[in-house]
């Protein structure tokens, strides 16, 4: 029967590559394969029994409700304008440096990430801005693409990412099954907020060393960055630098402020992010009606996405285990060679090349489910876990032929501007990905101590 659930995960991923919705292709065949097991008698009818409970406790997770609330905090901070006036101001300030404009770019795409956690959106958004400056002031395609492209996918590791509020949902269940699979009837629990504590330092250590390459690159090959000659309207004053940077900033700090310390749950601290972002908007007088309107069915739409990929993936994650599916792929990575070293460097592999092919959604709801609670049953901390995957899936998404990030920036980008360009852009950057999943792997208190710190008694 594992062979059975090999050939399910199989036709699932050959229907996405063919384009058919990921929710339908997910649900549908699932239960396509457990009519014929139950036909064909190798599959228990008495697993779809429990569907209507998953789905009624997906239906009233306190957690999911995160997702839509930071989908409206972020679709509503991309109506403002708010990318718009950082990028201006930050380029004004930065921008008379060599490689000033790329280091204005990268900490745009910070501020971006942590006050929508919305790749797609950056990504697009940093591309329309920034990309048109950039090579108007001299910069290299290939750097300003690759800057590009890097600080757009921030958004999926710097807190309050959407990612992380999913994946702390999938790893909290994981980790329990884990702990009871070892007989511990009391099990210790994983959140959000933790997830959010661990991704705070790792996320700020990307920034650094991107910062930190494009620095090195302006002095040793300056012509790739040339400086820009400040013009008259580009004098900044402390109000204007204010004006542009304190909302975004204050907004950041109400949502992890809350969350870090203690006096929300990450549903409640979105639920400030909403409103903060909301009267940001009306401050600026860039939120009428007609673009309410347009936030709501935006949010409406990316979240209607999110919980009917979930739903989808429930059903696919019970009918995987029904036909063993689960011990098929515990006896796999118990038998890779390096023990738990083999098994995660394998599991990373997997959902690296997976990355290419499956949005962050679907890998998140399908396979952690199916990976995370064999790995953690081998003594891995689920923080330190659940950002690993999340840097991960965040280099898959930048590594050519196939990474998202490119196809973003791809589709907005000028024509002058090729996609070899955009691929030898993001390289270096993948390498840097690649080395801090290095130094977390080799020093993994940089994930688990500020969570300690924060959350133990």
């Amino acid at each position: 029967m594992e062979w059975v659930a090999l050939f399910l995960f199989i036709g699932v991923v050959l229907l996405l590559l063919a384009g058919f919705p990921v929710a339908f292709s997910l649900g549908g065949t699932a239960l396509l394969f457990a009519l014929g097991g139950v036909l064909g008698g190798g599959f228990e009818a008495a697993f779809l029994s429990g569907l209507p409970s998953r789905i009624f406790g997906i239906m009233t997770n306190e957690t999911l409700v995160a997702v839509p609330l930071f989908v409206f905090m972020g679709v509503t901070l991309e109506r403002a304008r708010i990318a718009e006036e950082l990028l201006e101001t930050l380029s004004a300030l930065f921008g008379t440096l060599r490689g000033g404009l790329g280091i204005s770019v990268t900490l745009v795409g910070m501020l971006l990430a942590a006050s929508t956690g919305i790749v797609g959106a950056t990504v697009v958004t940093m591309g329309l801005l920034s990309l048109p400056t950039m090579l108007k002031r001299g910069y290299s395609p290939e750097i300003a693409t690759g800057t590009i492209c890097s600080s757009g996918t921030l958004g999926q590791i710097i807190p309050p990412s959407i990612i992380l509020v999913m994946l702390g949902d999938v790893m909290s269940s994981a980790y329990q099954q884990a702990q009871l699979a070892q007989g511990n009837f009391s099990p210790d629990t994983v959140s959000v907020g933790d997830l959010f504590a661990g991704a705070l330092i790792p996320g700020l250590l990307l920034v650094t060393l991107y910062v930190v390459y494009l620095v090195v690159t302006a002095i040793v090959k300056p012509g790739l960055m040339p400086a820009h000659v400040r013009e008259d309207r580009d004098v900044m004053t402390i109000g204007k630098v204010l004006h542009a940077i304190a909302p975004p900033l204050i907004l950041i700090f109400a949502v992890l402020g809350s969350i870090l310390g203690g006096f929300a749950t990450p549903t409640e601290a979105a639920g400030v992010g909403a409103m903060g972002a909301m009267l940001i908007a009306l401050q600026r007088k860039s939120l009428d009606l007609d673009r309410l309107r347009e936030v709501m069915r935006g949010t409406l739409r990316i979240s209607s996405m999110v919980f009917m990929i979930l739903i989808g993936a429930s059903i696919f994650s019970l009918v995987f285990r029904g036909f063993g599916g689960d011990e098929g792929v515990r006896a796999v990575l118990e038998a890779l060679p390096g023990g738990v070293i083999g098994a995660v460097l394998g599991v990373m592999l997997v959902m690296f090349l997976l990355g290419f092919v499956l949005d962050f959604i679907e890998i998140t709801f399908v396979v952690v489910p199916i990976v995370a609670p064999v790995l953690l049953a081998m003594g891995l901390d689920p923080v330190w876990l659940g950002i690993m995957i999340a840097i991960n899936l965040q280099t898959s998404f930048l590594t050519p032929p196939f990474g998202f990030a490119l196809f973003y920036l791809r589709g907005v980008a000028p024509p002058e501007v090729t996609t070899g360009q955009i691929y030898r852009g993001v390289i270096p950057f993948v390498g840097i990905q690649i080395a801090a999943l290095g130094i977390l792997a080799i020093f993994p208190e940089i994930v688990t101590w500020l969570p300690n710190r924060i959350y133990s008694p």
